[in-house]
């Protein structure tokens, strides 16, 4: 029975009736529906397969293997988690069905297995996530409108991706034909990192995401970027050097970014283009324990980077405050709250003894075993470790965001004001996800095998070795003494723009340029069709005398002859019967000839 339902199915029904069930009946109804999509993927065997015709093609709504069952189980955890934490955090019944269309929709895409079925999910994750940010009012309805231009030209381009995959394999089956086309691997590239937050093409990140209700930021956090992650590793299977050097850039990029801000939501989403980095460079290697190493970062990520969003949201929620500077001292009374943060600060870092000690440590392995390279005209070998120190960078940098985050907001000045801690609810939901963040840092087996990974590679993996120990001890070492080193620069570069100071602008008056250029050229048409049937009016009403008025200003007709002005108008213009009928046939034999010449 469980073999013959999509996921998606159960979900996206859990979503319309949460709208209508009582906001209690209804949570717990959501919470549920999405622990059963967890439950499901561990029960299904690999190579369950379920098809349908969908748009008169044949279609794959259920497709099971090692990937896909990883992150239906992380997409499944946290939406459950979230659903709780959405409950104790007076969120409205519309903004949580919102929200559990929205991981329907995410859970459609996961178990896609063909690239119609996937684009189709894709294109509703857009819209859903859409109406969870708008649904909030306020800045988040301008947010929502940029963040639905970027999903929906990203979607465009995925589309077309898809469109040529097809043409070139005459396929949509992932089991057809492994990966996207390679006729379609720019538009694939640059659709799916849209949502990656390929640098560049990620302003729609932290311009979105810390502006609706803190509840949906949690849902918002997690599932389309992650999502992108895993669309990435099914189009681009392999070695893809290009895409590892791409995850690099953005992990240095979002950290350094990430550091100015002061904006907690803010801080957090330039991290999430940080850590997608690590998953990229993961895939981009190719190998299995980097490959494994990429996917075990994301399912990781999209638990810690949760569990802040949620500690985060409570002090929001609580003190209503959103800037870090303003805040300080709550580590005694918010302690269940600081807890929480601690354990989300901690695995992010990669801190021994949680999940992201255990993945990150996996990438940056395989990272450092990759760097010799052929280049020149010499044809000689030349050695760097370019990407294994832009993502030793990105740790440090990481280090320092959330010490100075949890200084900023537990440490720093004077507690002026005495909120309460995390209601019973929220405390349930962080915690919950906390001690999954230590289950998997502590007892890594649990998560290696969910990994797409043989027993021989297993055995390769030494997570706590005295090397691991080590590098982790002075990378956290190093990034506590920068950040109190550099908090008085950090804090004076924190309003240098990002690309949205710029791009966002030059999209709007583009945008008005546009639109004003389409308004004046269709008046401009209008202006003519109507002076052109103003004019072919009057000429029917009077073809006499405008023949007459038009025969006195060709050259050589004689004036005199014509009748005078005050008789045009009483004048018909007649032809005899035989000039009529020979008229006639040439039009009717030319409309003839040009048809053959057709045919």
């Amino acid at each position: 029975m469980i073999e013959s339902v999509p996921p998606f199915a159960y979900v996206l029904a859990a979503a319309f009736l949460v709208a209508v069930l009582p906001a209690r009946v209804g949570h717990l109804l959501g919470g549920l529906a999405t622990a059963a999509v967890g439950v499901q993927a561990l029960l299904l065997e690999n190579g369950t397969y379920l098809d349908a015709g969908f748009l008169g093609f044949d279609v794959v709504f259920l497709n099971v293997d090692d990937p896909a069952r990883l992150v239906a189980v992380a997409v499944a955890t946290l939406a459950t988690a979230a659903v709780l934490y959405a409950a104790a955090t007076d969120v409205d019944r519309v903004r949580t069905a919102f929200a559990l269309s929205y991981v329907a929709s995410t859970v459609g895409v996961v178990f896609a297995g063909d690239w119609l079925t996937l684009i189709f999910f894709w294109e509703l994750m857009a819209v859903t996530s859409t109406l969870l940010v708008w649904h909030y009012g306020g800045e988040a309805v301008r947010a929502g409108f940029r963040y639905a231009l970027f999903h929906a030209t990203g979607g465009t381009i995925l589309l077309a991706a898809v469109v040529v995959h097809y043409a070139s394999v005459r396929s949509f089956h992932y089991a057809d034909n492994f990966g996207i086309a390679e006729a379609a691997v720019p538009l694939a590239a640059v659709g799916i990192g849209i949502n990656c937050g390929f640098i560049f093409l990620h302003s729609w990140l932290p311009d979105t995401y810390p502006r609706p209700h803190v509840a949906s930021s949690v849902f918002l956090s997690v599932f389309t970027t992650k999502t992108a992650a895993y669309v990435m590793y099914r189009a681009f299977p392999g070695e893809q050097l290009w895409l590892a050097y791409i995850g690099g850039a953005m992990a240095v990029y979002g950290v350094f970014y990430a550091l100015l801000q002061y904006d907690p939501r803010r801080l957090l989403t330039y991290h999430i283009q940080a850590q997608v980095g690590y998953m990229l460079v993961g895939i981009g290697l190719g190998t299995e324990l980097s490959t494994a190493g990429g996917l075990a970062h994301m399912f990781n990520n999209v638990l810690f980077k949760a569990l802040l969003f949620m500690a985060v949201g409570v002090v929001i929620y609580r003190t209503g405050e959103e800037h870090i500077k303003n805040l300080g001292g709550l580590w005694n009374v918010m302690p269940l709250t600081f807890l929480a943060y601690l354990i989300g600060a901690a695995s992010i870092t990669a801190v021994p003894g949680t999940n992201g000690f255990i993945s990150k440590g996996m990438v940056l392995d395989e990272a450092h075993h990759v760097h010799n390279y052929e280049f020149g005209l010499s044809g000689t070998a030349a050695y760097g470790d370019v990407l294994w120190w832009a993502l030793i960078v990105g740790a440090v940098g990481t280090f320092m965001s959330f010490v100075k985050l949890g200084y900023y907001i537990f440490f720093h000045g004077e507690n002026t004001v005495e909120p309460a801690d995390a209601t019973p609810g929220q405390t349930v939901a962080m915690l919950a996800v906390g001690g999954f963040c230590l289950l998997y840092g502590l007892v890594p087996d649990l998560l290696f095998e969910l990994l797409p990974l043989s027993a021989e590679a297993i055995s390769e993996l030494h997570p706590y070795s005295t090397g691991h120990l080590v590098e982790s001890a002075v990378l956290l070492v190093v990034g506590f003494a920068a950040f109190f080193a550099l908090k008085g620069p950090i804090g004076r570069l924190a309003s240098m723009p990002d690309v949205d100071r710029v791009l966002f602008p030059a999209a709007f008056y583009s945008g008005c340029g546009l639109v004003w250029g389409i308004t004046e050229l269709w008046a401009a048409v209008d202006r003519v069709v109507m002076a052109t049937a103003g004019a072919s009016m009057r000429v029917g009403s009077d073809p006499g005398g405008y023949a007459y008025r038009a025969a006195e200003r060709v050259p050589g007709v004689a004036v005199e002859g014509l009748p005078r002005e005050a008789d045009r108008r009483s004048l018909r213009l007649r032809a005899s019967v035989g000039t009529s009928v020979f008229i006639a046939i040439a039009v009717l034999f030319g409309a003839l000839a040009v048809l053959l010449a057709y045919l």
